[in-house]
């Protein structure tokens, strides 16, 4: 990976507030990796992918639904390489719909694109990709759409503290 693909932020201050607050976050949990800005938006898992230089499948995106009994937002956080299967989802945590971006917003406190998997303002219920566990190293948002943090997938389990699912979608 080139050193022009992105900038790691050795402090804070060259962070927007969102990515600020994430990293602060990141720091009281005792993670050691600093937030990197990308030069180019990581709105899509393809994006982030590209400005990192890694494989989609090491995007461990953030997609947020809303759950229909009780308006709870419920985050997904998957594979950049996979579409998540909305029944394996509704099976493991009731029915579902789609957020829109008010819902993410206000729920999440970040912007679509941006969604870090901790640090919600509302708590939601959370589900991590069992696709994600193959992997050695994963990007994940950190509150920002150009801002990431690296991460292994045992952290992002302990981070969140969200079980681990079967939660893509499988072509037949």
């Amino acid at each position: 990976m080139s050193d022009e693909a992105f900038t790691e932020s050795s402090g804070d201050q060259t962070l927007p507030d969102s990515a600020r607050r994430v990293a602060q976050l990141l720091r009281e949990r005792g993670h050691t990796q600093s937030v990197v800005m990308l030069p180019e938006t990581g709105k899509t898992s393809a994006e982030a992918a590209a400005g990192l230089g890694c494989s989609v499948a090491q995007i461990a995106k953030s997609i947020l639904f809303r759950r229909r009994e009780d308006d709870a937002p419920v985050l997904v956080v998957a594979s950049g390489a996979n579409r998540v299967d909305e029944k394996k989802v509704a099976q493991q945590v009731g029915e579902i719909a789609r957020a829109d971006a008010k819902f993410v917003r206000e729920k999440t406190g970040y912007a679509i694109g941006g969604v870090c998997p901790i640090g919600h303002a509302t708590p939601p219920v959370t589900l991590i990709d069992a696709d994600l566990l193959e992997l050695d190293s994963l990007w994940a948002a950190a509150g920002h759409p150009h801002a990431v943090f690296n991460l292994s997938p045992q952290e992002l389990v302990a981070l969140t503290g969200a079980p681990v699912a079967d939660v893509a979608l499988r072509e037949a």
